[in-house]
């Protein structure tokens, strides 16, 4: 776990904060870059072998790479600590856990990603007899009427990854102190350049770092921001109990990721609002969901929350299924694979071939494409979405 220091609050911007906060040249021999930690321990001081106490220990405790991405995070979320993990699930479910016990109840949106609704309603219900009400999350009144008197935490994700639906972060922050309920948000979407939920009275931010924040593709990470007292107690019990620490070739990585963040957020965003505002005039789309068009159902919650968007969109394909599915296996450019926040453009097709009860029942409509914008150069990108398109309507 890092703690922000005294000499941290000179790094007023966020830009200022992914660039340099935490890079201590004079501690690390000047490197421009701070170097990997690579090792497993640190040795103590004694009386007579001169070493300094450096406050680590062991690696899966703490380390020196992965404290200054902690305090990065940290700084770019406005929490006092945060804490790095081995993987974006790793990160949710220690935030989970750290509000639930046995029997507990916890509210959670229809919409929330796939394998943490797998985390509660399979895992921590057959294990510990956790239930879960899940509501659409955009009524607060919905929430309060969700409320028992076991309910432990409200979990959200906003906007949640899919359709790109938002929650009143405030309002329901202030509902879970009213009846001493924690809360814990998934802000992966928006990063923490875009939102910031501790602002509201959020308990706890979570983010999967493989996605905007590494950027390259190329790590898994995830972590927790919040209160001093809160991720101290993460660290010591769900992170250290659970060996779920971040290794230090990892924090390197997302320390690289995170310099360039503000800069390559802005080309996402910038692309991701071009190909949405197209895709609104393109016969083959029924609805795009993207929280930068002023065609969003929630466009109140997204000007008072968001402070920029990213490339993740998601669209109803107006067709059969099969022709959904020809449109995504004509993509060039946009690879067929999950995830997304890398260089790359991305298309997975979530509930195509469902029944509309079926993709209701998760929150989504059926015929639902998800595509990630990329670094590519944006023309590009709308061009090989028209060819698709255009292959598509060849099904009958």
């Amino acid at each position: 776990m890092a703690v922000l220091k005294p000499q941290d609050a000179q790094y007023k911007t966020k830009e200022d904060i992914c660039t340099h906060l935490g890079d201590e040249y004079a501690q690390f021999m000047g490197a421009i870059v701070p170097p990997i930690f690579q090792n497993s321990l640190f040795l103590k001081p004694t009386p007579k072998n001169g070493i300094k106490d450096s406050g680590f220990v062991y690696t899966r405790v703490s380390n020196p790479t992965v404290d200054v991405a902690e305090r990065k995070i940290a700084a770019l979320e406005g929490a006092q600590a945060a804490a790095c993990f081995s993987s974006g699930m790793a990160a949710i479910s220690a935030a989970i856990l750290h509000f639930v016990r046995k029997d507990s109840h916890v509210i959670a949106p229809h919409t929330i990603y796939g394998p943490t609704r797998t985390f509660l309603t399979k895992y921590l219900a057959d294990k510990f007899g956790v239930t879960v009400t899940f509501v659409h999350g955009s009524d607060v009144e919905e929430i309060r009427q969700a409320l028992r008197p076991n309910t432990s935490l409200i979990y959200l994700e906003s906007p949640s990854s899919l359709v790109m639906y938002m929650q009143d972060l405030k309002a329901i922050a202030d509902l879970a102190k009213e009846h001493g309920v924690g809360t814990a948000i998934d802000n992966t979407y928006a990063t923490p350049l875009h939102q910031n939920p501790l602002e509201y009275g959020i308990d706890l931010v979570c983010h999967t770092a493989s996605k905007y924040m590494g950027g390259h593709s190329d790590i898994v990470a995830g972590v927790v921001a919040g209160s001093k007292e809160r991720i101290e107690s993460i660290c010591q019990q769900e992170r250290e109990l659970l060996g779920a620490c971040m290794d230090p070739h990892q924090a390197w990585l997302l320390l690289r990721g995170l310099r360039t963040l503000p800069v390559r957020l802005k080309v996402h965003g910038e692309s991701g609002l071009t190909v949405a505002k197209w895709l609104e005039q393109q016969p083959q789309v029924k609805q795009v969901f993207y929280p930068g068009l002023d065609s969003h159902p929630q466009k109140d919650l997204v000007d008072k929350y968001l402070r920029g968007t990213n490339g993740l969109i998601s669209f109803v394909y107006n067709g059969s299924p099969e022709q959904a599915r020809e449109f995504v296996y004509s993509l060039k450019m946009f690879q067929f694979g999950v995830s997304w926040g890398g260089f790359e453009s991305l298309v997975v097709m979530p509930t195509v071939g469902m029944s509309e009860e079926e993709a209701g029942s998760l929150g989504m409509p059926a015929n639902l494409i998800r595509i990630h914008v990329g670094l590519e150069n944006v023309d590009s990108l709308i061009a090989d979405l028209k060819q698709a398109f255009e292959e598509s309507e060849k099904v009958k």
